[in-house]
């Protein structure tokens, strides 16, 4: 299968998944689970869950992938939530469309980020009853990557670099954290759910944090070289707050320098792992323009 084609069939898996698994709109309260569907559903590439269902697939996978990888999604969702509130990016566009508490109100967007991010934990507990250590691993994996060392931490640190300037070390640390992280755990829970081996979890391991640090300064590069409408989401954000970037730390010869020499080492990993398919997404990851 071409790689667009495979992108679109986890897509669409993702997408029936969320609606088999997910609380419906009408549940009670039905104003927070609309909310959540809502951003659930807002668009977006899918590539944290689809990471988990290609990295399963890589292995001798005996366990259904898909809630792990909704639980991913969920988590997701809720730290987007919550970096486009007033507080944090205050942003009014995500995904092409108005921001959750845009859309709703600040309160219910808060809420349905906070019930999100337990749901991920709800989901993995229940549907991976039956192998329990599968379960423990899958909720160590999300919860450690999700808390104050790894994803929080990394957004508490970019908040602090905010109005200043910061050492390419801290800002290592934030890229690592705040986007990295989420995207080497989605290939971990992939690799633990298929029973791959200590080897191939360190060569998944690598890949991720080249395709996650890839992705983050791409980011950088496009917050400050796209505009709202090609992006979906509002830009110039970390120029207006004066966040240090990727770019304003190198400029964008070396950024995009150092994004080819991540991508071109996560695509030698993926060769020893032959793995087309993570191999053909990391060049489509750090070549997009949205």
């Amino acid at each position: 299968m071409e790689f667009k084609e495979k992108l679109a069939a986890f897509r669409s898996r993702i997408d029936s998944a969320i609606h088999q698994f997910t609380p419906t709109s009408n549940t009670r309260p039905s104003r927070v689970h609309e909310a959540m569907l809502y951003s659930l559903s807002a668009g977006g590439k899918r590539i944290r869950p689809a990471l988990v269902l290609a990295s399963s697939e890589l292995f001798d996978s005996q366990a259904n992938a898909l809630p792990a990888a909704v639980a991913v999604e969920c988590l997701h969702t809720y730290t987007l939530i919550h970096d486009d509130l007033p507080a944090m990016d205050d942003s009014n566009l995500r995904r092409g469309v108005d921001t959750c508490h845009i859309r709703f109100d600040e309160a219910t967007a808060i809420l349905a980020g906070d019930a999100l991010l337990t749901y991920a934990f709800e989901l993995l507990a229940k549907r991976y009853s039956s192998e329990p250590s599968l379960a423990i691993e899958l909720i160590a994996t999300l919860s450690e990557t999700a808390g104050s060392q790894k994803l929080i931490g990394g957004q508490m640190e970019d908040i602090i670099g905010e109005n200043r300037s910061i050492s390419e070390t801290e800002l290592e640390y934030i890229h690592l954290n705040k986007t990295s992280a989420l995207i080497e755990a989605s290939l971990n829970m992939g690799a633990a759910i298929g029973g791959a081996n200590d080897d191939a979890r360190d060569s998944i391991s690598e890949y991720g944090r080249c395709i996650g640090l890839g992705f983050q300064i791409m980011d950088d590069i496009l917050d400050a070289t796209s505009d709202s409408k090609t992006m979906g989401k509002t830009v110039g954000a970390d120029a207006a707050a004066n966040k240090t970037t990727y770019v304003s730390v190198h400029g964008l010869k070396e950024s995009k320098s150092r994004l080819a020499s991540l991508t071109n080492r996560a695509r030698e990993i993926c060769d020893q792992l032959d793995a087309p398919f993570l191999e053909q997404l990391a060049t489509y990851l750090n070549k997009r323009t949205h």
